[in-house]
Protein backbone atom coordinates (compact mmCIF):
# COMPACT_ATOMS: atom_id res chain seq x y z
CA UNK A 1 0.00 0.00 0.00
CA UNK A 2 1.60 3.24 -1.09
CA UNK A 3 1.08 6.90 -0.23
CA UNK A 4 -0.49 6.41 3.19
CA UNK A 5 -0.23 8.29 6.46
CA UNK A 6 -0.28 6.52 9.82
CA UNK A 7 0.23 7.55 13.43
CA UNK A 8 1.54 5.61 16.39
CA UNK A 9 3.86 5.43 19.36
CA UNK A 10 7.55 4.64 18.92
CA UNK A 11 8.51 1.43 20.73
CA UNK A 12 12.23 1.30 19.86
CA UNK A 13 14.84 3.17 17.80
CA UNK A 14 18.15 1.96 16.37
CA UNK A 15 20.74 2.97 18.95
CA UNK A 16 23.59 3.02 16.43
CA UNK A 17 22.35 5.73 14.05
CA UNK A 18 18.58 6.07 14.37
CA UNK A 19 18.28 4.37 10.96
CA UNK A 20 15.13 2.36 11.86
CA UNK A 21 12.43 2.29 14.50
CA UNK A 22 9.63 0.05 15.68
CA UNK A 23 6.12 1.41 15.93
CA UNK A 24 3.54 -0.05 18.31
CA UNK A 25 0.49 -1.51 16.56
CA UNK A 26 -3.03 -1.67 18.02
CA UNK A 27 -2.67 -5.41 18.74
CA UNK A 28 0.40 -4.83 20.94
CA UNK A 29 2.94 -6.05 18.38
CA UNK A 30 5.40 -3.77 16.62
CA UNK A 31 5.97 -2.81 13.00
CA UNK A 32 9.44 -2.10 11.67
CA UNK A 33 9.91 1.31 10.03
CA UNK A 34 12.85 2.24 7.84
CA UNK A 35 13.44 5.41 5.87
CA UNK A 36 13.24 5.79 2.11
CA UNK A 37 16.64 5.71 0.40
CA UNK A 38 18.34 5.75 3.85
CA UNK A 39 17.94 9.52 3.46
CA UNK A 40 17.27 10.50 7.09
CA UNK A 41 17.49 9.19 10.65
CA UNK A 42 15.53 9.52 13.88
CA UNK A 43 16.77 10.83 17.22
CA UNK A 44 17.75 7.83 19.35
CA UNK A 45 15.74 9.02 22.37
CA UNK A 46 12.19 9.16 20.96
CA UNK A 47 10.86 5.83 22.31
CA UNK A 48 7.41 6.52 23.77
CA UNK A 49 6.75 9.55 21.57
CA UNK A 50 3.88 9.78 19.09
CA UNK A 51 4.80 10.10 15.41
CA UNK A 52 3.04 10.63 12.10
CA UNK A 53 4.52 8.68 9.19
CA UNK A 54 3.96 8.98 5.47
CA UNK A 55 5.10 6.32 3.02
CA UNK A 56 4.25 2.75 2.07
CA UNK A 57 3.47 -0.47 3.92
CA UNK A 58 4.37 -3.96 2.75
CA UNK A 59 4.74 -7.51 4.04
CA UNK A 60 8.40 -8.53 4.27
CA UNK A 61 10.44 -11.55 5.36
CA UNK A 62 13.57 -10.73 7.35
CA UNK A 63 16.43 -13.25 7.52
CA UNK A 64 17.89 -14.53 10.79
CA UNK A 65 21.16 -12.67 10.08
CA UNK A 66 19.36 -9.36 9.58
CA UNK A 67 17.16 -9.93 12.65
CA UNK A 68 20.30 -10.53 14.73
CA UNK A 69 21.91 -7.39 13.27
CA UNK A 70 18.82 -5.32 14.11
CA UNK A 71 18.71 -6.78 17.64
CA UNK A 72 22.35 -5.82 18.13
CA UNK A 73 21.68 -2.27 16.86
CA UNK A 74 18.71 -2.12 19.25
CA UNK A 75 20.95 -2.89 22.22
CA UNK A 76 19.62 -6.40 22.91
CA UNK A 77 21.63 -8.79 25.10
CA UNK A 78 23.74 -11.63 23.72
CA UNK A 79 21.14 -14.11 25.03
CA UNK A 80 18.30 -12.30 23.23
CA UNK A 81 20.31 -12.23 20.01
CA UNK A 82 21.22 -15.94 20.28
CA UNK A 83 17.52 -16.79 20.73
CA UNK A 84 16.76 -15.55 17.18
CA UNK A 85 16.63 -18.73 15.08
CA UNK A 86 13.80 -18.23 12.54
CA UNK A 87 13.18 -15.66 9.78
CA UNK A 88 10.28 -13.31 10.46
CA UNK A 89 7.44 -12.37 8.12
CA UNK A 90 5.76 -9.15 9.20
CA UNK A 91 4.24 -5.87 8.12
CA UNK A 92 6.90 -3.20 7.53
CA UNK A 93 6.74 0.48 6.64
CA UNK A 94 9.09 2.59 4.52
CA UNK A 95 8.65 6.23 5.51
CA UNK A 96 9.41 9.12 3.23
CA UNK A 97 8.48 11.59 5.97
CA UNK A 98 8.17 11.54 9.76
CA UNK A 99 6.69 14.10 12.12
CA UNK A 100 7.46 13.70 15.83
CA UNK A 101 4.64 15.10 17.94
Amino acid sequence: IENITITGKVAEVCQMKGCWMKLEKADGTTMRVDFKDYAFFMPKDIAGKEVVLHGKAKVTTTSVDKLKHFAEDGGKSAEEIAAITEPQTALAFTADGVFIK
